[in-house]
């Protein structure tokens, strides 16, 4: 019987652009498995290069069709591009529902194209835990573009700012409030808007409020971006329309992306993101091992030994806490 599969061996032949590596890769680090550290040690010397775009929004604006128009642009560019697109859990079997792999048939025969749909498992923010080192292991396959598309949970779906080189918002004509209620929320991490299906009434009338609402923000208000860097202009968040079924406006899209990602170098701002996202990682993975290491505890009598140690009076919470830790490590 064949033993596991070397996870440099894995690396090499998707960094010569075998797909069936990339998804027993991405497969690796989505279950967590006991080759997890030597995955991430045999991409690191490898990532670093692709240009990370997040795509966000509401319910219904046309994320999936969006991000196939925009595979399709980038693909005319001649660049290779990945696509992690997040999907709800199945409640039955913590799958990927509506994989957008389905949804994007188009691009299924094309070499220079990898899809892959992930579960958010009941991880919050519009994604998936195993999401960042999906992303690593896309970058060290060498594709250009890494697009993700998130869950499309509205208001909370702002975690993908802390992933992302650039960052678009994707809005629809005939939100209403909606615009006004997501001030708080989406609004503030765009660094490309578009307002898509451009073609239905009141499309004008979206694009013009939602440039009043950003010319309305405050420095304050919005998240550490352009400005901080000595000699560099602030980004101007563009507004862009689009008709994503039919792929009109999507060119403009690729561009504000390329005029975005030569700001984030000049300024330093591709960098800062970057920093914050390792930042993220690390500790996201030490959390998840201290969680680990409570779960195993939580198993055994220590945790019923501590707990009447403190209705005992013996001990205080923190005290115990303290102990549990130490007999967890």
């Amino acid at each position: 019987m064949p033993g596991p599969p070397d996870p440099r061996d894995l690396v090499e032949r998707a960094r010569r652009g075998e797909q069936l590596a990339v998804a027993r890769l991405i497969s690796m680090v989505e279950n967590s498995g006991p080759q997890l550290r030597e995955v991430s040690a045999a991409l690191s010397p490898h990532t670093g290069r692709a240009h990370v775009v997040g795509l966000t929004g509401s319910p219904g604006v046309g994320k999936s069709t969006s991000t196939s128009a925009l595979v399709t642009e980038l693909r005319t560019r001649g660049r290779r591009v990945g696509v992690l697109a997040v999907d709800p859990s199945s409640p039955f079997s913590g799958g990927a529902l509506l994989g957008d792999r389905v949804r994007m048939g188009d691009h299924a025969d094309d070499d220079g194209v990898f899809i892959r749909s992930m579960a958010t498992r009941g991880h919050l923010g519009g994604l998936s835990w195993a999401t960042p080192q999906a992303l690593r292991v896309l970058d060290a396959a060498g594709c250009d573009v890494v697009l993700i598309e998130t869950v499309g949970v509205g208001q909370s779906e702002v975690e993908i700012v802390g992933l992302a080189d650039s960052t678009v918002v994707l809005l629809a004509p005939g939100m209403g409030d909606g615009i006004q209620a997501a001030k708080a929320g989406i609004l503030e991490i765009g660094d490309v808007f578009v307002v898509n299906k451009a073609d239905r009434e009141g499309a004008r009338r979206t694009v013009r409020e939602l440039r009043n609402m950003l010319h309305l923000r405050t420095p304050d208000g919005e998240r550490s971006a352009g400005g901080t860097s000595i000699g560099t202009e602030p980004w101007e968040p563009p507004v862009l329309s689009t008709v994503a079924s039919r792929s009109e406006g999507i060119g403009a899209v690729a561009d504000a992306l390329d005029e975005h990602l030569a700001w984030a170098e000049k300024s330093g701002e591709r960098e800062r993101r970057r920093r914050e996202r390792a930042r993220r990682e690390i500790e996201g993975i030490g959390m998840e091992q201290v969680r680990a290491r409570m779960e195993r505890v939580r198993g055994g009598d220590a945790l019923d030994t501590l707990t009447e140690r403190v209705l005992g009076g013996e001990l205080d919470p923190w005290a115990a806490a303290d102990e549990l830790l130490e007999q967890s490590g």
